[in-house]
């Protein structure tokens, strides 16, 4: 029996010995390193295929366009998208259709989405105190993109971004106080505006007013609102041309390219020649205007920056780094008159 249970024994052990092996092999255990010169460093280790870098979050930019009206408007769009994919930040667009409601709307969509950035091409300056202070409590800072807003409080918004408006109708002011400087005689002005209520609209007149002020001889015989478009600028300069012809104006101020565009329409149907029977200043600077200014249809063009993608890009980051902006960041811009339109035709890029 002793013999019998000896053999037993070496059995177990051998059986013992068997499974533990087949369980180390099975799991495939890494060997021990027995020196720290064994493992990689944290310099060789982030190199390695085996390291994964941690994924950064993409900034999210909730972006209200007020439409798209013009060529102008169009340009301003493309650029903002092209700016966010080169600069890998996610861009959700929305288009208003120049409704400040639907602006309202977009706005409240972005807070619930709780998107990094808001920005705003605003439609008109008034009535955005309630909604801005809506993202600020949501702690989602805002950037004013192109136009103005008239709020009482200027924490509301970061920074704005755009043309300055005012300068822009002081420039063509100056244009026509220097063309006519002597023509004698009453000179009578006509106007197309942009939308009512609109920062463009209200700038460029005052701009334009604050230097023709100068001239007791010069005064504003018509004015009227044509919502920044072809059609409305058209149909506003044919009621301007239904006056007798010694009140009809000799010098027409339009606020944008497009309106410059439908005027022109109603000067020809009108059997005159528009930059000459009628001295034209436009602003915005698109290639058509520069063509058409090339050919003496108007006579000065004031430039108007609509590629401010980049700006706005830039501008999020800072303010998602925690830096501080300027309130205020306009682009460099130009007036062009016919001598200089082919050259700058080259240039445009809308």
């Amino acid at each position: 029996m002793g013999k019998m249970a000896s053999w037993l024994l070496c059995i177990l052990l051998l059986l013992c010995l068997t499974a533990c092996t087949t369980y180390e092999s099975e799991l495939k255990l890494p060997p021990v390193p027995t020196t720290d010169e064994s493992l990689p460093s944290l310099e060789e280790w982030m190199q390695s295929a085996e390291y994964m870098p941690p994924l950064k979050k993409s900034i999210v930019v909730g972006f209200s366009q007020l439409g798209t009206e013009s060529a102008w408007r169009m340009a301003n769009t493309t650029s903002i998208q092209d700016a966010a994919k080169e600069s890998g930040i996610t861009l959700i667009l929305k288009n208003a259709e120049q409704s400040q409601t639907k602006q309202f709307e977009a706005v409240r969509s972005f807070i619930r989405q709780k998107v990094d950035v808001i920005a705003i091409a605003p439609v008109v300056e008034s009535g955005w105190d309630d909604i801005l202070q809506e993202a600020k409590r949501a702690g989602i800072p805002v950037i004013i993109v192109d136009r103005s807003v008239d709020v009482q409080d200027s924490s509301l918004f970061v920074t704005t971004i755009g043309s300055d408006f005012y300068e822009e109708g002081v420039k063509a002011g100056k244009y026509i106080r220097d063309r006519l400087r002597n023509v004698p005689g009453t000179i009578r002005v006509a106007e197309l505006q942009g939308t009512s209520g609109s920062t463009p609209s209200i700038q460029r007149g005052e701009g334009f007013r604050s230097i023709l002020a100068e001239r007791d001889n010069i005064f504003f015989s018509q004015s009227a609102p044509a919502d920044f478009t072809e059609d409305k600028g058209r149909q506003v300069m044919n009621r301007f041309l239904q006056v007798p012809k010694e009140e009809r104006a000799q010098v027409l101020f339009a606020h944008n390219d497009e309106m410059a565009f439908g005027a022109i329409q109603a000067i020809q149907k009108a059997g005159l020649k528009p930059g000459e029977d009628i001295i034209i200043v436009s602003v915005d600077g698109s290639r058509k205007a520069l063509r058409i200014l090339a050919d003496g249809q108007i006579n000065a063009v004031v430039e108007c920056n609509p590629l401010l993608g980049p700006q706005l890009m830039q501008a999020a980051k800072e303010i998602i780094a925690g830096r501080t902006l300027p309130k205020r960041m306009v682009p460099r811009e130009d007036i062009f008159t016919q001598e200089s339109a082919s050259r700058e035709m080259l240039h445009r890029r809308f």
